[in-house]
């Protein structure tokens, strides 16, 4: 008998680690084959995903300054019909959404101009909100006031 295995054919182990090499070289392959084809998908997708969220921002935006002018425009026409508790509702409603957003900071959907001019006519709140608990017919007057200095500041500069 002698000293090498005879069941074993000549070079069947360079064999085998070539063979393993060339299989991991295979595998390592198609995992990057696999990786550059997901980020093909996930890229554009990605992208698209970051400009829809961008416009869905835009709009909710926009919508929270209608919002505004909507509540204090109902405030406005409830005072002028003479039902003074739904026009307090929405002027407190209009007050406490233009704190809500104040609050906000950076993240506000008013530049700094415009959140220093909204910011006087928060400094109305208790006093208009007082003069509709009272049903006093000067409140009409000044929230037909407030609404139009919103307007203006709202349309006259670019929110952010």
């Amino acid at each position: 008998m002698s000293t090498s295995n005879e069941d074993e054919p000549r070079g069947s182990s360079s064999d085998n680690s070539s063979g393993q090499n060339n299989r991991v070289r295979r595998l390592i392959l198609y995992a990057v084959v696999l990786l550059v084809v997901f980020l093909a998908g996930l890229v554009p997708m990605w992208l698209t995903s970051r400009t829809y969220a961008r416009e869905r921002d835009a709009a909710q935006a926009s919508l929270r300054i209608s919002n505004l002018q909507n509540s204090l425009a109902n405030a406005a026409i409830d005072a002028r019909r003479g039902e003074y508790e739904p026009a307090r509702q929405a002027a407190s409603d209009f007050f406490t959404n233009l704190g809500n957003e104040f609050a906000r900071g950076r993240d506000s959907v008013f530049n700094e101009a415009q959140r220093n001019v909204l910011r006087t006519m928060f400094d109305t709140r208790d006093d208009t909100i007082t003069l509709l608990a009272r049903n006093d017919p000067a409140s009409v007057d000044r929230l037909v006031d407030l609404y139009t200095k919103y307007r203006q500041t709202t349309a006259s500069a670019p929110s952010r």
